[in-house]
């Protein structure tokens, strides 16, 4: 197909349409191309699909043309649906920004990924998708933090971008998304667009035809601007001719499963279907005539996410700083023999089928994977000029945002007896009071638990967020109370509601905002740590695109005591020594909180750094006297000797986190009879294991540096020395320890579901008392 601009389209609108409609089949042809080659021509050694959505991409080449190459703006910020990122790589394959190789790799190791990541991609990519329905919530809560610094100066009003989301109409399933509308309402979002491809066509079926005209209705109710783009300009123009009006009301009443199936089928059935059921009705025969079957087909899948004119015009009509929903009518696999089969979401191309899309494009073989292939070169000079001259072309790299100070010291609060918890309270406190540039980096927000998490105080202090001021009607009426929450632009807490996936979204959003906005923030959450279990996979989502948040789980453990089982996090521990990119504390005394959020801060801004999760309890305890501070490194490591063993010990008792008195208790209770008895506080379980297991693995790789944290403080024991592990938690957090030099352990924790009581008899009935640590130890020597 040597195609050429015709005089028609020589300027202005025609010119910018033409365009586009060959990007877009340019965009077609690559991301179907990609995956066909990562199946079908690239030799596969493990013999397993690799997989790819052809279908899933076509249906978005043309709103991702019309978006990508005309309405985006350098400030604007893109989150795409997972199944369509070839797409965005042969965007940037087009503009230059991704290699030959990587795309022929898509799938492969060094290549392209699956779906669009930020910390995998070579290429920009704003944000990583891939867990439906949270790359698109995510546009929300970052125009959230778009306007928190505008608020606070750091970014000016018309430098303002629009977070857009590129979604499947399925992900309109997930509940994450509505919660997300509620927030959003309540915070008053602007500048947000979000883009269904609705081609009611996912995994397993076709969408709900009930469900028509509901989205409009629960985004409008929320505030939201809803534009439906259903047809396209062919099928308006048909529309307004006799008989139109008749084809109109028949595809609004056919069913998504049949119009599916009909696009398959093709011309033929098209016209057979449709004079079964209205070819009797005026002037309808006479219309369908004018049509051979192949147009009829066009006409008939010539819906509004297919129409450049009307997605053009669609784009252009929204140009304020309204939330906008854009519904647009496609059709799953457009343009691909795949087109309307029910059964091509995850099917692809044969290469029979391949070859006659090549062909149909006028593409030469060999010559697949070239940017303009099978066009002419006055067409494809054109098309280049047309790509470098778009917004995106000029867009800047991410900024890089200066570090932010961190004191050399964070002042522990005073107290014989204190907990964690209201340590942390008073630490971010004193920050709030201070004049410290951290503190006016800080940013909190916790679902609806700030009081009961200790963050009242720093929000007294500092304030809530809020673009629009709001007085506090309790204070103003002089009704005493502890909170006195001003609500203004200055403010720096968020306040959200009990949803867990917007609380850890919000933070993924407000820990990338140095790379999106060039403002470094230090986002603070805390939330009752067993309910992390219910935001996993949006705190899953934040770390794989290396967002920096400090998460405060608290309170945590058996220690909630009398609020049962639902609330007594079990797992927690195991959560934070698994995920990547967060690092776990849990520390027992105040002045390990204030050395370890003073490392928080800082290694949450570093290059290799990552986010950090505190887990924190309720429960006062007796502070210890220090005779120096030659423990805080090894803390800073995962552990330290709370009482060094004598050389050559036969045993150490090792806890962590507010089981200190039980586990100092015994100690003092064992030594007589266990000279030598070692006490070992670890103070991150996650730190330890983390350096032990890249230890053994520098083994294999070349990259040992020397014996781990967990090795060194280990070896003070003699070889085949017992050990008993004690944590409010699963215990597996801490017997492990037993396998980095072959020694006896006996494991206490929690495993099972806790319930109603007070502390004494909670840690009696599940083992974690000074008297379980006696007996286990006793058991671990018996037994032997």
């Amino acid at each position: 197909m040597n195609t050429s601009f015709s005089n028609s389209q020589a300027n202005g609108q025609g010119e910018l349409v033409s365009s586009l409609e060959l990007l877009d089949t340019r965009l077609r042809w690559l991301s179907s191309w990609m995956v066909h080659n990562a199946n079908h021509i690239r030799p596969k050694r493990d013999g397993l699909k690799v997989g790819g959505h052809q279908a899933s991409c076509a249906s978005m080449t043309a709103i991702m043309a019309a978006l990508y190459f005309h309405a985006l703006r350098p400030q604007d910020k893109v989150a795409v649906k997972p199944h369509a990122g070839p797409v965005l790589h042969a965007i940037h394959y087009l503009l230059g920004n991704q290699t030959l190789d990587k795309m022929q790799r898509f799938r492969g190791l060094g290549g392209v990924q699956s779906y669009p990541s930020r910390t995998k991609d070579a290429i920009p990519v704003d944000f990583s998708t891939g867990s439906v329905g949270l790359g698109v919530a995510v546009t929300a809560f970052t125009s959230l933090v778009q306007d928190y610094l505008i608020a606070h100066g750091a970014v000016k009003e018309e430098d303002a971008g629009r977070m857009i989301a590129l979604m499947g109409d399925a992900e309109l399933d997930e509940g994450n998304i509505y919660e997300c509308l509620i927030e959003g309402y309540k915070h008053d979002l602007r500048n947000c667009w979000w883009i269904v491809d609705y081609n009611r066509q996912s995994l397993d079926s076709t969408t709900a035809d009930r469900m028509f005209r509901r989205f409009d209705d629960i985004f409008e109710t929320c505030g939201w601007r809803v534009i439906t783009l259903k047809y396209g300009k062919r099928q308006r123009e048909a529309f307004a001719r006799p008989g139109g009006k008749t084809l109109e009301e028949w595809i609004d009443n056919c069913p998504n499963a049949e119009f599916a199936a009909l696009t398959y089928q093709g011309g033929a059935a098209w016209r057979e279907r449709l004079m079964a059921d209205i070819g009797k009705k005026p002037h309808v025969k006479k219309l369908l005539d004018s049509f051979d079957d192949e147009a009829l087909s066009a006409l008939m899948t010539n819906l509004g996410g297919h129409c450049m004119e009307s997605l053009i015009e669609a784009f252009d009509s929204a140009q304020d700083d309204r939330p906008t929903l854009f519904i647009a009518y496609t059709v799953k696999g457009f343009g691909l023999p795949l087109a309307g089969h029910k059964d091509n979401h995850s099917g692809m191309m044969n290469p029979a089928q391949m070859e006659q899309f090549r062909a149909s494009l006028g593409i030469a073989e060999g010559t697949e994977w070239e940017r303009w292939c099978g066009l002419g070169d006055n067409a494809a000079a054109q098309l280049q000029a047309f790509v470098d001259a778009s917004p995106l072309a000029s867009k800047a790299p991410e900024p890089v945002a200066p570090a932010v100070p961190v004191p050399a010291r964070l002042p522990t609060p005073e107290g014989a007896d204190q907990s964690t918890q209201a340590a942390f309270g008073r630490i971010l406190l004193d920050l709030a009071k201070s004049g410290e540039a951290l503190a006016d980096r800080i940013v909190t927000t916790a679902p609806d638990v700030t009081q009961t998490t200790n963050l009242g105080a720093f929000v007294n202090q500092r304030g809530l967020f809020r673009r629009q001021e709001l007085a506090d009607v309790f204070h103003k009426a002089k009704i005493p109370s502890a909170q006195k929450w001003a609500q203004h632009a200055a403010g720096q807490h968020i306040e959200l509601g009990i949803a867990e996936n917007n609380f850890f979204i919000m933070l993924a959003s407000l820990g990338l905002a140095a790379p999106h906005f060039g403002t470094r923030l230090l986002p603070i959450g805390t939330v009752y740590d067993p309910f992390i279990s219910r935001g996993l996979d949006a705190l899953n989502y934040g770390c794989y695109q290396d967002s920096r948040f400090l998460l405060v789980g608290t309170p945590s453990g058996l220690t909630l005591a009398a609020e049962g089982g639902a609330h007594q996090s079990i797992n927690t521990p195991l959560i934070g020594m698994g995920q990547p990119n967060l690092a776990y504390f849990e520390p027992a005394y105040a002045d390990e909180l204030a050395l370890i959020m003073r490392w928080a801060f800082d290694y949450m801004q570093q290059d290799d750094g990552s986010s950090v999760y505190l887990r924190l309890s309720t429960r006062s305890i007796p502070q210890i006297a220090r005779e120096d501070s030659g423990w805080e490194g090894d803390a800073l490591k995962g552990g330290y000797w709370l009482r060094r063993p004598a050389p050559g010990a036969e045993a150490a008792i090792v806890f962590t986190g507010v089981v200190a008195p039980e586990a100092l208790d015994a100690w003092e209770q064992l030594a007589e009879d266990m000279p030598g008895l070692g006490l070992l506080n670890v103070t991150s379980p996650d730190l330890l294991h983390r350096g032990w297991s890249a230890s053994r693995a520098g083994r294999w790789t070349g990259e040992a540096s020397g014996p781990s944290h967990a090795e060194q403080l280990l070896s003070a024991l003699a070889p085949g020395a017992g050990l008993v592990t004690v944590l409010d938690g699963s215990p597996g957090a801490l017997s492990w320890l037993g396998g980095v030099r072959g020694m006896r352990v006996s494991p206490l924790g929690t495993d099972r579901f806790g319930q109603t009581g007070d502390l004494y008899d909670l840690y009696h009935e599940y083992r974690l008392d000074a008297d379980a640590i006696i007996d286990a130890a006793a058991e671990l020597f018996l037994r032997n």
